[in-house]
């Protein structure tokens, strides 16, 4: 990671602290997701009817400057899951049968291998389980990470399908080390898919996107989701204007295919869904927008 931020002043932006982290707008918050509200359980997360988060710990490899969760991550009170804590979350899960999917996050659950496959182990035999998913950046910040014991901890997975979501920003992001570990990860999983942000003076470009999303397509990665930077505190630099990524996708959308096009979305402020962005090729209001209890925000 080091080489690749010292070559790549765009890289360098994501990870190293920057001045700019201390203004403060009264349009961002700590925890702009209300993930604290809607934790039922320690290292549970559950905001919507048939799916549930699982923070397995607060570690990571590299930590990203825009990130959400920057309140917490990196805490080492918050540490990692406990078997007691473990326990307590499959005794939630059994308890609302409702819930048919995890999805793992943290921190990177990939940092974590004996507890990723302790956890995956009591997860996987729960018949209400029918799919697992999984967000994780260390194939970009230390793809050395993606061994043995990652890949051992994964294929405890078998009944249910696995989707595993890379987190990359910028083309050149997608090194020969990179590319060695999605390759593992493809090995062990039902699909790799990409998840990036968009990211002011970062990849707030046509020409940045068409080149990383034609590359990810290209060694087999499916560009799921690119969403609008959360409004979290300290990271009000990397905000971009709605209607600027929104000219974005419409210039991408005629070059690329539809394979290569990820779903625009605005995570809402107030923990209420992922929201598909509008797009230019039909007239709209990109001042407003319904969230998932059809409550009218503003953005």
């Amino acid at each position: 990671m080091q080489k690749l931020a010292d070559s790549c002043p765009a890289v360098a932006r994501q990870f190293i602290p920057s001045n700019k982290e201390r203004f403060e707008d009264h349009h961002t918050f700590v925890d702009p997701l209300l993930e604290e509200n809607h934790t039922v359980t320690r290292g549970l997360v559950y905001k919507y009817g048939n799916r549930a988060l699982i923070l397995l710990t607060m570690n990571c490899a590299a930590y990203c400057r825009f990130c959400t969760r920057r309140r917490s991550v990196s805490d080492i009170e918050r540490g990692m899951l406990t078997d007691k804590d473990l326990n307590k979350i499959v005794a939630y899960l059994k308890k609302h049968p409702q819930i048919k999917e995890i999805i793992f996050s943290g921190g990177d659950p990939l940092t974590v291998p004996n507890l990723l496959k302790k956890v995956l182990v009591k997860i996987s035999r729960l018949s209400q389980i029918k799919v697992i998913r999984f967000g994780t950046r260390v194939v970009v910040s230390a793809p050395n990470l993606i061994d043995q014991k990652v890949l051992s901890a994964l294929r405890v997975v078998k009944r249910q399908p696995l989707y595993l979501m890379v987190h990359f920003e910028h083309p050149p992001e997608i090194t020969p080390a990179s590319v060695a570990a999605v390759k593992k990860l493809q090995s062990v999983s039902t699909m790799v898919m990409s998840q990036s942000v968009f990211l002011k003076g970062v990849n707030d470009s046509v020409k940045v996107l068409d080149e990383l999303f034609s590359g990810l397509i290209e060694i087999g990665v499916k560009p799921y989701y690119i969403y609008h930077c959360d409004p979290v505190k300290g990271a009000e630099h990397f905000i971009m204007p709605i209607k600027k990524e929104i000219q974005i996708m419409w210039q991408l959308r005629k070059k690329l295919s539809g394979l290569a096009f990820p779903l625009h979305v605005v995570d809402t402020p107030n923990g209420a869904g992922k929201v598909p962005a509008p797009t230019a090729f039909w007239k709209y209001d990109a001042s407003t927008f319904r969230d998932f209890n059809d409550k009218w925000m503003k953005i």
